[in-house]
Formats: C-alpha cells, sequence, structure tokens
C-alpha cells in the first residue's frame, strides 16, 4: 500500500500557483526568520501536502524556555491536538511553511521572529490576550498524524477522513433509508455514545434522527465505506442518537455504511413513495428504461386498509407468467409506470400511490374500491428498447413511424393527450435523421411529416395551450399556404384563443380553396359566430354603465340591470334564429341594440359592439 500512495505522489502533478493570498504571505518570508531544528525524526518519507488534515501538538516558549500557550496537559492544556486542513484552515504563517517540511511522528522545533506568528501584518488569527506577539519565539511541534481530507463543509466544521473504500457511486439522500455502524468520541476519546453490536442504526436520511454534520458526512459515503467523521459544535445539533447532555467542542463519529435503501419521492409531495426493496444490475440511471419501452415485470397490489389486502398478483393470477406492456401507452396506471421508468433489471421495488396516481383514473379492478390508497411491489425482470431505424430502409422507416403514429392516435381516442403529443414529438426528432432519396420518398416524408405537426396541434388545442397549437400549425402553413387541415385547425386555435377575425380568415380560405371542406368551413364559421356572442355578451357586461359615472365613482350592474340585459339579449338571439322580421336573419343585424335596451354608457354608444367585442378578446389575449 505504501508503495502505492508513494508512487501516487511521485505521478501526481502538484499545483503550479498557490494562492494569491498564501503567495503575499510567504513573500514575508526572509533568511533567518523562520528556523528549523528536528527534536525526535519522524518515519517514512511522506510529508504533508494541500488538502491533508494534520493533527499536531504545539507547545509555545519564549527563547528563556518560559511556556507561554500548549496544548499537552503536562504543559497547562487541554490535551486536544490541533487539527488544521493545509490550504483550507488560517494558520500562523511559519506553521503554514514550516509543518508541510516534517514527517509523521517527527517533533520539531521552530524559531520564528514575530513576522512569522502572531506578530505578522494582517495575521489571519487574533492573538490571546497577553500574548507576547512582538517577542522571538520557540514553537515545538510534534506532527501526530496526517492524511487526505474530505471537506463537507466550507468552514471546516464537518471533515471526512477515509478509512476503507466503499463499493459502488451513489450516496445516500433524503429521504433515503440507512444501516450504519456508529460510535462517538470526544476529541479525548472518551466514548459518547456506540451502536457497533447487535443491529446497525437505522434512521431516515433528512428526518434529523442523527446530528445534522453526521448525516452531511454520511452524505459523502458510499455502501460498505468506513470513515471517521469530525463534527464541531455549531453542526452538533439534537437527535435521537446522541443527547446533547454536554457541551460538546467536537465529535469523533467512526461509521460504517452497512446499505440504505433508495426512497425516491417521484411527486415531492410525499404521495407516491418508491422503495427499492432488491437492488438491479447496471448503472442507474443509464440503464434504466427512462425510454419508452416494452418492460416485463412481475408484480403483487395491496389495498393499503387495515388488512393490506392483495388483490393482485401476477405469479398466481396470470398462471405465473410476468405483465408485458409498452410503456408511453397509458396501459398501467401513471404512478406504476413512473416508478418503473427508474428502476433496473433485477431490481425489486415497493411502490405506495395516491388514487388520482393509482386507479381513479384508470380502469380499476373490481375489488379495488375507489379512492383506494395502492402499494405495489414490482420486480423489473427486463426490458426491450425502441427500434432504432440505422440501417432500415425509407420504406421500413416510414411503416414504423406509421404504427407509432397510429398508437398516438388511439392515446388520443382516449383522451390521453400529454402521452399522444409526446408519441408525435419523439417520431419528429427521429425524423431528423430520415434523409429521402428521391422527390416520391421525399413527398410521403413531407406529408407524413406535415400529420405529424398538425396532430401535436390537436394535442396543444386540447390542452388548451392555443399559441402552441398555432405554432405547430404555421410549421404546415408557411410550407403549403392552402393545407385544408393545416388552416381548420390553426383556424380552431385562433377561435379558441380568442382572435376572432384570423380564425374566420382561415375558415374563409378553406371554401376558397376546396368546395368540398365548405361543411367543415361552416360549420366551424357558425361556432365561431356563437363564440363572438359569448364574448360581446361578457364585454358588454364588463364596461357597462363604466363610462356614465362621474369621476371617483364605481360602476356597478344591480342584479335587476343584468337580468334585464340578459332577458334583451335572449329576445334577440330568439329573433336571429328565426331570422328576424325580414327572415333574413344578417350577421350583421345580430350586433344592433334592441329599441328598449338600456343605455350602456358613452364607450358604448361611440364604440360599435362588435369593434368593442373584438378589443375586449385582444386584451385578453396580450394580458
Amino acid at each position: 500500500m505504501a508503495v502505492n500512495e508513494d508512487t501516487e505522489r511521485e505521478y501526481v502533478p502538484k499545483k503550479e500557483k498557490q494562492s494569491s493570498e498564501e503567495e503575499k504571505r510567504k513573500k514575508k518570508i526572509v533568511p533567518g526568520s523562520l528556523m528549523k531544528a528536528t527534536m525526535r525524526p519522524g518515519g517514512g518519507d511522506l510529508t504533508p501536502s494541500d488538502g491533508d488534515q494534520i493533527i499536531y501538538h504545539c507547545t509555545i516558549r519564549t527563547l528563556d524556555g518560559v511556556i507561554v500557550q500548549s496544548t499537552r496537559s503536562e504543559c497547562g492544556g487541554n490535551g486536544i491536538p490541533t487539527r488544521h486542513v493545509l490550504g483550507k484552515s488560517k494558520m500562523l504563517l511559519g506553521l503554514l511553511e514550516g509543518i508541510p517540511t516534517m514527517l509523521k511522528g517527527e517533533v520539531a522545533m521552530f524559531k520564528m521572529k514575530p513576522q512569522l506568528h502572531y506578530g505578522e501584518d494582517d495575521c489571519p488569527i487574533t492573538a490571546p490576550d497577553g500574548f507576547p506577539k512582538e517577542d522571538e519565539l520557540h514553537f515545538e511541534i510534534e506532527l501526530i498524524d496526517f492524511f487526505k481530507a474530505k471537506v463537507v463543509t466550507d468552514d471546516l466544521g464537518v471533515i471526512k477522513k477515509l478509512i476503507c473504500e466503499g463499493q459502488g457511486w451513489e450516496s445516500p439522500r433524503e429521504p433515503y433509508e440507512v444501516k450504519a455502524w456508529i460510535s462517538a468520541k470526544t476529541v479525548a476519546g472518551k466514548l459518547i455514545v456506540s451502536h457497533t453490536e447487535g443491529e446497525p442504526y437505522f434512521f431516515t436520511f433528512g428526518k434529523s434522527e442523527v446530528p445534522k454534520g453526521l448525516e452531511m458526512g454520511i452524505g459523502t459515503m458510499t455502501r460498505e465505506e468506513k470513515a471517521v467523521i469530525f463534527v464541531r459544535s455549531q453542526y452538533l445539533t439534537e437527535s435521537p442518537l446522541m443527547p446533547l447532555n454536554e457541551d460538546y467542542e467536537e465529535v469523533q463519529f467512526e461509521v460504517e455504511l452497512v446499505h440504505f435503501i433508495q426512497v425516491r419521492d417521484m411527486l415531492g409531495d410525499g404521495r407516491l413513495i418508491k422503495r427499492r426493496i432488491r437492488d438491479g444490475k447496471g448503472d442507474f440511471p443509464m440503464d434504466c428504461p427512462l425510454h419508452d419501452s416494452l418492460l416485463r415485470v412481475h408484480y403483487k397490489g395491496m389495498v393499503l386498509d387495515e388488512e393490506k389486502r392483495v388483490f393482485y398478483d401476477s405469479r398466481v393470477d396470470n398462471d405465473g407468467q410476468p405483465l408485458e406492456f409498452c410503456s408511453g401507452e397509458g396501459l398501467v396506471p401513471e404512478g406504476f409506470e413512473m416508478c418503473v421508468r427508474l428502476m433496473l433489471p433485477g431490481e425489486v421495488a415497493l411502490v405506495t400511490c395516491p388514487p388520482d396516481f393509482a386507479y381513479d383514473k384508470f380502469p380499476r379492478p373490481a375489488n379495488v374500491p375507489e379512492g383506494a390508497n395502492i402499494q405495489w411491489e414490482i420486480e423489473l425482470l427486463g426490458f426491450e428498447m425502441p427500434k432504432d431505424w440505422t440501417g432500415f430502409d425509407f420504406k421500413s422507416i416510414m411503416d414504423d413511424a406509421e404504427k407509432l403514429r397510429n398508437t398516438g392516435n388511439r392515446l388520443f381516442k382516449e383522451g390521453k393527450y400529454e402521452l399522444a403529443k409526446a408519441k408525435y414529438e419523439k417520431l419528429l426528432r427521429e425524423f431528423n435523421h430520415v434523409n429521402p432519396q428521391d422527390d416520391e420518398e421525399g413527398k410521403v416524408f413531407s406529408d407524413t411529416r406535415n400529420l405529424l405537426y398538425l396532430n401535436v396541434a390537436a394535442c396543444y388545442l386540447k390542452l388548451g395551450e392555443f399559441r402552441k397549437s398555432i405554432e405547430f400549425c404555421n410549421k404546415v402553413l408557411d410550407a403549403i399556404p392552402t393545407h385544408i387541415k393545416g388552416l381548420y385547425r390553426r383556424g380552431m386555435a385562433y377561435m379558441e384563443a380568442g382572435e376572432f377575425e384570423e380564425a374566420k380568415t382561415d375558415f374563409n380560405m378553406m371554401m376558397k380553396v376546396d368546395k368540398s371542406a365548405e361543411p367543415d368551413a361552416t360549420a366551424a364559421l357558425l361556432k365561431l359566430k356563437q363564440k363572438e356572442k359569448e364574448a360581446e355578451k361578457k364585454a358588454r357586461k364588463q364596461f357597462k354603465g363604466l363610462f356614465d359615472k362621474r369621476p371617483g365613482e364605481i360602476a356597478e350592474v344591480t342584479a335587476e340591470e343584468e337580468d334585464k340585459d340578459q332577458k334583451i339579449s335572449e329576445s334577440k338571439e330568439e329573433d336571429e334564429g328565426h331570422g328576424g322580421s325580414d327572415g333574413r336573419g344578417s350577421s350583421e343585424d345580430s350586433h344592433e341594440v334592441a329599441p328598449d335596451a338600456p343605455q350602456m354608457g358613452r364607450f358604448s354608444r361611440f364604440w360599435p359592439s362588435r369593434l368593442l367585442s373584438s378589443f375586449w378578446n385582444r386584451r385578453c389575449t396580450i394580458l
């Protein structure tokens, strides 16, 4: 091991430049200002370097031998050695320069001029009261130990010493469940608490069940790792592990991380929880079925009631055959699929799921009551990734694309618009890598891509994201301005967004381009007219009497006025339905105000109601 360490240290490139602050300080060192005499040689041939934690005793004497300060109990100190991290801790300039020359176990005497200890200009450490900081002094240093340290907190309140490497790369974090052997000692070596026999100490990460500093240190460990974690007082919080009956300046925790269970809060609100019971094979998350795949699982479903009643077990109720399903197609409850996507092959997980992610929005088994919380025990046996189009000819690619598009169409018809949109958008991403070889292939490819754009637009329309729907329609209409389906879908999106004139333009263009589209366009225009009436009615109610009041008064619509206005509106709609007195039913006449209707204020008298409606809807869109 020593040979390996020597080799490693020999070939690790050293930093060419120190920090500017250290550089400035070391320029203060002049010949004769720092002298070293070895009193007892150390062992080995390694010396401390930046990043090492050093542990040492220090006794300071005057040149006459009078002890000024010491960490040793026989010299009046508390017997506790000093700990610093080279390159991180604030240290006296003489020690910062001198200690890196020492070997482990060495005792040396450093003779320092005042400017190398507390007499330094801008010294980062304040001298104790009465300290002779203007005198030349002797510093007797015993280097007890040094080792590479993991600095967990910037203020050096939590530092880890690695004893034995662990397995894997994953470390526990909130809300993982952890098992560890733990013992705690004071810096003087007094045992405070010990959990090293019987069962390992069990705690849930993030629940304050161990001191904060200890938890932060364990959060840097891997399975089976052994370490010593040094925790100072500011990170020693009260916990079930160690009641704080005394004021500890620092505690050393010896920890062996036995095991931890990966626990994931899938929604962030504690309702959908995935607990890994058995580890799978591979690297997380690279080897998880994150993308739509064919999955094979065994699972057991339980209703979370007092009895924890099992309502389905694939090993029993499916003749021992696993469940096979394609993810991304809404074939299993949403909470089930979300968790399986984050599993590794061979993994077993326990999933606790709320009703809205279980069977309240999915076909519910007969023996599962409405509103039931569910627990699934799931084993991911394996999965198959979707086909890679590399090496496929154009026809095979388009045949596979058509199957996937049909799956999206089925999801759309089932009202699963987000899933359908994801299918279409995935296909569009894959189409970026398809290169038609001739005009015929180019036309097939272009037509299919346009259908996908319009399918995505339809999904956004159903989801209420009208601007996104218009954006995807424009991808088609920018290339083919007379595309009938594109005009129709964009017109519908404009109408839902309240942009009535733009919608009317698209519907009229449909009839102009293709007479066979006239029935669809006519129906759309009738719906548009109804939408305009509803918007006008809303605007009339909003602005009623607003400008008839004197400055400072508030315009209010009374219930009586509202009822009267409603009756007038209904009477006018009835006349329009019968074509009016002359039987023509003109769309322009439909916006005239009845003679006996109440005045709507100066704003309404000077602004035609159709223009008012358009103004109101545009305002709504902008805001």
